[in-house]
C-alpha cells in the first residue's frame, strides 16, 4: 500500500514543520491565506485536530492509504477571538495520542458553501502575524497506465 499523497507536486507542510514554526511564532496571531490569495477570517477557530486515514481501491485496482493530520477550521460569531501560535501548538500536543507519533502531511478543512479541504502548504513568521498558506488539492487517475488512452491508441484495459 501507498503511505504517501499520490498526488504530491506541492506537498504539505507536515505536523513536524508546522510545529517548529508554531514554537518560533508561539504569541503571534495565525493568518491563513487562501490559495487565490486572501486570507480566511481572523476570527476562525480550530476545532478539531485529527489523524485520517483513508484506505482506497485505484481505478486500476491497486489498493492504497493515505493518511494525514486535518485541523477542522470554524468561523463562530466572537469576531473578537484570534487564534495563535502557541495555541495551535497546544492543540497538537492534544492531538499527539491520535496523530501515533507519524509525522503526517497537514490539511485544513474549512466550510464556506461547501467543505473544503486544502493542503498546509507553508507557516511562514513575520513580524506581526504567522502566515499560514493553503494550496490546492486535485483529483486524478491513478491508473493512467492501464486506464487512460495515450496519443498511440486506446489503453489495454478500459477500467474507467
Amino acid at each position: 500500500m501507498n503511505m504517501n499523497d499520490p498526488i504530491a507536486e506541492n506537498p504539505a507542510l507536515t505536523v513536524s514543520d508546522l510545529r517548529a514554526a508554531l514554537t518560533v511564532a508561539s504569541e503571534l496571531p495565525i493568518t491563513v491565506i487562501w490559495p487565490d490569495g486572501e486570507p480566511i477570517e481572523a476570527h476562525f477557530h480550530v476545532s478539531e485536530v485529527g489523524r485520517v486515514q483513508r484506505d482506497f481501491v485505484d481505478c486500476g485496482g491497486t489498493v492504497r492509504r493515505v493518511v494525514g493530520c486535518l485541523l477542522q477550521t470554524w468561523v463562530g460569531d466572537d469576531v473578537d477571538h484570534r487564534i495563535t501560535g502557541g495555541k495551535l501548538l497546544e492543540a497538537l500536543v492534544h492531538a499527539e495520542p491520535v496523530l501515533r507519533g507519524e509525522d503526517l502531511p497537514v490539511e485544513l478543512e474549512y466550510e464556506a458553501c461547501n467543505v473544503v479541504q486544502l493542503k498546509v502548504l507553508s507557516a511562514v513568521s513575520e513580524a506581526d502575524r504567522l502566515v499560514i498558506q493553503l494550496g490546492k488539492k486535485h483529483t486524478d487517475c491513478l491508473a493512467k497506465e492501464i486506464c487512460v488512452p495515450s496519443s498511440r491508441g486506446a489503453a489495454t484495459a478500459g477500467c474507467c
